[in-house]
Formats: C-alpha cells, sequence, structure tokens
C-alpha cells in the first residue's frame, strides 16, 4: 500500500485544490465523496445556482478528463498525490447568453473563461472585434472612462489583446491603448455586468464560441463546429485513449441534456431565478437612476458653487479697485486742500505790503 494511500485511510479525507478563474479554493474530501459532492461544494461557495454549464475538469497524462458526477472521486483515473487538482470551467457553453445566463455570477465566470480562451487564442478572433472586446474588458474591471484618471499608460500592464493580433501590425504598445481608449469611452453609463455582456454577445458570435461535436471513426478524429459553414477539423492518430472517446461522449450527452433543457418548460428553481434576478436588475436600474440624479445634482451644486466663488472673486477685485480709486480721490483731493490752505496767507500778506506801500 502506498503512502499517501496509507495516510489518507488513517485521516478518511484527502485534501483538493480547486481553480477556478477568478480564485483557488481549498477543501477536505471525504474518501466515499463522489464527483457531486466536491462539486456542488464548489457552487455552494461560489454562490452558483446554474450548475449546469460547469463542471470539474483534471489532468491525466497528456490529456485532460472531465469528473464523473456518479463515481467516486478517488476512482477516477489520475494523480491521487495531494491536494488533488481540479478546474472549475463551463463544461456546456449557452446558445444565447442574454437569454439563458441569469446569475451575475454564472455570467462574470462565462465572461472570464472566454476572455482567457481569446487571450490563449484557444477562439479565433479578428483584430477589430479583439480591439472591441478589450475595450469592453476594460469597461469591466475600471467602470466608466474619466480622463481625469485614465491618464495614458493606464492599461500598460493589462493583457487585452491575443500576441497573434498584436504581431500583425506594426503598433506601438501605446498606439494600441489609443485604440483602445477610444472603444472605451464610448461605453460610458453601462455597469459592470453589462460590459461582461457585451462581451459575450459579440464573443458568441465568434467561429471557435462554443461546444463542439466530435465523431470518431476508426483512426480519424473530426471536430464540427457548430457553424456548419466551417471547415472540419481532422486528425489521425494511432494513439487516441479510450478514456478521450468517453469523455468526447460526455460532452456530447452533455450538449443534448442541454439542447432539452432549453426546449422545455423552465422548472421552478430556473423561474425562480429569473424572478429574482428580474427584480435584482430593477432594484440595481432604480439604484443607478438614483445615483445619476445624485451625481447631476451634485455636479450642479458644485457648478454653482464655482460660479458664486468666481463671482465672488470678481466682486471683491472691484471692491478692491474701488477702495484703491477712492484712495486716490482722497489723496488728491487732500492734496487740493492742502494747497490751497498754504496759498492763501501769501496773498493777503502781499495786498498788506502793497498797501503800506502806497501810503508811504
Amino acid at each position: 500500500m502506498g503512502l499517501n494511500s496509507l495516510r489518507r485511510k488513517q485521516a478518511k479525507t484527502f485534501n483538493v485544490t480547486v481553480v477556478t478563474v477568478d480564485a483557488d479554493l481549498e477543501f477536505s474530501c471525504e474518501l466515499k465523496w463522489k464527483g457531486k459532492d466536491p462539486f456542488e461544494l464548489v457552487c455552494r461557495t461560489l454562490g452558483l445556482r446554474e450548475t449546469w454549464f460547469f463542471g470539474l475538469r483534471y489532468d491525466v497524462k497528456d490529456t485532460v478528463a472531465w469528473l464523473k458526477m456518479d463515481k467516486k472521486v478517488l476512482d477516477h483515473d489520475m494523480s491521487k498525490e495531494e491536494p488533488i487538482v481540479f478546474h472549475f470551467l463551463a463544461k456546456f457553453y449557452p446558445e444565447n447568453v442574454e437569454e439563458e445566463l441569469v446569475q451575475d455570477i454564472t455570467q462574470h465566470l462565462f465572461f472570464l473563461q472566454v476572455k482567457k480562451s481569446i487571450l490563449e487564442e484557444e477562439i479565433y478572433c479578428l483584430p477589430e472585434a479583439s480591439v472591441l472586446l478589450a475595450s469592453y474588458a476594460v469597461h469591466a474591471k475600471y467602470g466608466d472612462y474619466d480622463p481625469n484618471v485614465h491618464k495614458p499608460g493606464f492599461l500598460s500592464q493589462e493583457e487585452l489583446l491575443p500576441k497573434r493580433v498584436i504581431n500583425l501590425y506594426q503598433m506601438t504598445a501605446e498606439m494600441w491603448e489609443e485604440r483602445i481608449t477610444v472603444c472605451y469611452a464610448e461605453h460610458r453609463g453601462r455597469t459592470r455586468d453589462e460590459a461582461e455582456m457585451e462581451y459575450l454577445k459579440i464573443a458568441q458570435d465568434l467561429e471557435m464560441y462554443g461546444p463542439l461535436q466530435c465523431d470518431h471513426d476508426s483512426l480519424q478524429f473530426a471536430i464540427k463546429p457548430l457553424d456548419k459553414r466551417a471547415d472540419v477539423f481532422k486528425f489521425n492518430s494511432s494513439k487516441l485513449r479510450v478514456n478521450k472517446l468517453l469523455s468526447i461522449l460526455q460532452l456530447c450527452i452533455g450538449n443534448h441534456d442541454l439542447f432539452m433543457r432549453r426546449r422545455r418548460v423552465d422548472s421552478l428553481e430556473v423561474q425562480q431565478m429569473k424572478m429574482q434576478a428580474r427584480e435584482e436588475k430593477a432594484r440595481k436600474q432604480i439604484e443607478r437612476q438614483r445615483l445619476e440624479r445624485d451625481k447631476q445634482l451634485r455636479e450642479e451644486a458644485e457648478r454653482a458653487r464655482d460660479e458664486l466663488e468666481r463671482r465672488l472673486i470678481q466682486l471683491q477685485d472691484e471692491a478692491h479697485m474701488a477702495n484703491e480709486a477712492l484712495l486716490i480721490a482722497a489723496t488728491l483731493v487732500n492734496a487740493c486742500v492742502t494747497s490751497r490752505a498754504t496759498a492763501r496767507p501769501r496773498s493777503t500778506a502781499s495786498v498788506k505790503i502793497h498797501a503800506y506801500t502806497s501810503f508811504d
């Protein structure tokens, strides 16, 4: 018996690390747990209720596989070295993100995963679309564009464009930032959630976005994108493992289940989620309108205050100038009075002298 197995038998638990697109989570799991137990634990931790889109993926030798919900975790063909690492990722994609994604957390997880796939070039994206998507990603992180805050260079540390797109043109980082910022400034007024949704609405129309339908024929492996106009990708391999085929089969079954779910009447749980989402959206809209109104009133009050301060300074300057004019006028008057007062005695003396002289 291996050392890890012996320790696990004594402890009756094993440790796992779940890597999400947003953070890493650590859990202690019981030996008897099936795949659904850690999966549900992760969903509860994240506050995620739209669980049918997601799964736990793990690495196995030269490929990856998905944790089966009805099979014991430790019975899967994977490394048992602790902590066992799983990746919590979207396994199935909605046909229409705006209609099917209800919770904000679901939308946020999809946004982060799709953005990562685009930057890593798993999803092909044209340069023009890449710049537009980057501008929505910036808005989702920084909010409304403010030239006083978002000065040149504020995106210097951000990874926003696929390297393939950057290498297509002889443009500096500053030039790319300027192009992205021009688009970013046009998104003013949107919330983070709205910016993420706009990002996903553009991304869902990209050719490589979404689940893939897979077929296997002898030693030929073919991948057919949902877009029937796109080419079929074919690979020949003599080392295609059975578990890969089972994973492909599971993906196909999952896609079919999701396809059927979309065409059924929503369950009570989904109806409740949608109602709560509508109420929450309405509440946020009211709060947003209130904040916008308060902001407008505050700006008007600040403009009125600035105008009053300007007028006060103007009046103070006018009063200062008037005081100076009065001082100058008073100085002139005093000078004139002094001059006249000094001149009158001289005239009297002159008259007296003249009179005495005539008498003699």
